[in-house]
């Protein structure tokens, strides 16, 4: 019985000892991004392929899947800044979405759909 009681609490110093060091890692990775305050993200949407991505992500929700007809997207830079992304049109009515997308962050800046 002795034997057991002896098992379990080496187990349990284990274990514990084990937590504490995880702790103790997770809290010297958090501590080295904070200790760089000059750390700059570049743009969120680096390339063409990303802003195609995310226009998709944005337009299927909006107008629904019948969007993926619209491809391929063609992403172009309109500014230094700003990526327009729109479908391709295969018929000779209709239209093609429309969406503009921030570099640095992200933003939505404009999301329509010609006819």
């Amino acid at each position: 019985m002795k034997k057991h009681n002896v098992l379990l609490v080496v187990f349990l110093l284990i274990f514990f000892n084990s937590c504490s060091q995880e702790k103790t890692k997770s809290q010297k990775v958090v501590k080295s991004v904070v200790d760089k305050p000059n750390l700059v993200f570049k743009d969120l949407v680096p390339d063409n392929e990303t802003a195609i991505k995310i226009a998709e992500a944005i337009l299927v929700p909006i107008y629904g899947k019948k969007i993926y007809k619209q491809r391929p997207f063609v992403a172009t830079l309109k500014s230094p800044n700003v990526w327009a992304v729109e479908g391709t049109l295969h018929t000779t009515k209709g239209g093609v979405a429309y969406i503009e997308i921030q570099k640095k962050d992200c933003k939505i800046l404009k999301v329509y759909h010609e006819k």
